[in-house]
């Protein structure tokens, strides 16, 4: 069957998604209030599994070009002290993340987008569906469609989901989230390692290799510090200096960095949510990505479940007799792995991002162990890679990305 298929939003999971089903053939629009689309955020992290999606997509390859392999993650106190220790290779040889700014993630399935039959409306604010649940409303009141199935992939604040609030279980913004800025690394000191360095809960500072934005450019370093959301006001008053200072008390890695940011305007905030439905889909809409199930980024798994979502519906799509039937196909095929990374994520934020500085001592001791410790240190690398679905269950891992590209 050919559907006449609406997505709200651009980002990763409405890319995606568009790409795949207007491959299947289906009449796809695609929906984005903004007026066009340029760089914007600093870095992400892909995994194993965000990556064999990207595959599927055919954009593997030149992503891979662009983009910073990440070997390990290493995590140490104030003092010096290992909280956090794992390395992909510990699970298989071949494994890795790679840190990708998220212009370059974007530029690149824009391109592939641009090269199909799909349809992009920009400047286009889609607010809801229209009272017959079949076409979209903007903000101005105009109305798109028909449309057989409609795509919600409009992020963390969604419009879409606010129309449903029966769907909703559970959605509040965290009371924390994390300044960001992007720097270039000029001499490589951050190659191969996300490396975290924590006091207490309360002040944390990442660095996570992100790659070039385009053949040719720098290789770049995404910087993220842990700020309550209340203080970000009185951040900017205090200034960059303020900033600077708070930052060099922690750690010294960052000295290199802090001097290209030259003022707040190079930071950037960016809120946390914890969004749970009761079910990804009402009627003929279905919910990808942050739109269907927002977290804390803790365990890295954002952009790798957004592109999951996407792979998933579409599969749903190619083998069910009907729009209800594949909507109930892709609701069960991401229940287990959303649920799982939902719950981690939201009991790991306390622990790194919190104001109750006693959780620090035993998480400091503990996930030490862990890492060195064999059961423990597989099931946290499976969980970094992205294929558990439950405390001791997982998927199966990728393919090596040699065997695909």
């Amino acid at each position: 069957m050919v559907l006449r298929i609406g997505i709200a939003g651009c980002g990763t999971a409405g890319q995606a998604a568009a790409l795949f089903l207007a491959r299947q053939g289906h009449r796809v629009t695609v929906f984005e209030q903004a007026p066009a689309l340029g760089p914007v955020g600093a870095g992400l992290l892909l995994q194993p599994t965000g990556l064999s999606v990207l595959g599927r997509l055919g954009v593997e390859r030149t992503i891979l070009a662009l983009a910073a392999p990440v070997e390990s993650l290493l995590g140490t106190n104030h003092r010096g002290r290992t909280v956090l220790d794992v390395a992909y290779r510990d699970l298989r040889e071949d494994l890795r993340g790679y840190g990708v700014q998220r212009s370059a993630l974007s530029q690149t399935l824009l391109h592939r987008m641009l090269a199909e039959d799909i349809r992009l409306e920009l400047g286009t604010t889609v607010c809801g569906p229209g009272p017959d649940g079949r076409t979209v409303v903007d903000s101005s009141g105009g109305s798109h469609g028909p449309f057989d199935l409609i795509v919600a992939a409009d992020g963390g604040r969604s419009r879409f989901r606010a129309c449903f609030p029966a769907l909703v279980r559970r959605d509040r913004p965290y009371s924390w989230g994390a300044v960001w800025a992007i720097c270039d690394d000029a001499d490589g000191r951050f190659d191969g390692v996300l490396r975290q360095v924590y006091r207490g809960t309360r002040e944390m500072i990442g660095f996570l290799p992100s790659g070039r934005s385009e053949p040719g450019a720098p290789q770049r370093v995404s910087v993220f510090w842990s700020l309550q959301t209340r203080d970000w006001s009185a951040l900017l008053q205090r200034g960059i200096a303020d900033w600077k200072r708070r930052v060099r008390s922690l750690t010294d890695l960052a000295e290199p960095l802090l001097e290209q940011i030259g003022s707040m305007d190079r930071l950037i905030f960016a809120p946390y949510r914890d969004t749970v439905l009761r079910a990804p889909y009402h009627g003929r809409v279905v919910f990808l990505g942050d739109a269907g199930h927002s977290m804390s980024p803790q365990l890295g798994q954002g952009v790798n479940l957004a592109l999951l979502d996407a792979a998933a519906l579409a599969d749903a799509l190619a083998d069910a007799a009907s729009i209800g039937n594949a909507l109930r196909a892709f609701a069960a095929a991401r229940r287990r792995s959303t649920a799982f990374y939902s719950r981690a994520s939201r009991w790991l934020t306390p622990v790194f991002q919190s104001r109750c500085d006693p959780l620090a001592w035993p998480r400091d001791v503990l996930m030490g162990a862990c890492c060195r410790c064999g059961p423990t240190k597989r099931e946290a690398l499976l969980a970094l890679a992205g294929v558990k679905t439950g405390m001791l269950r997982s998927d199966v891992l990728p393919t090596p990305v040699e065997e695909r590209v």
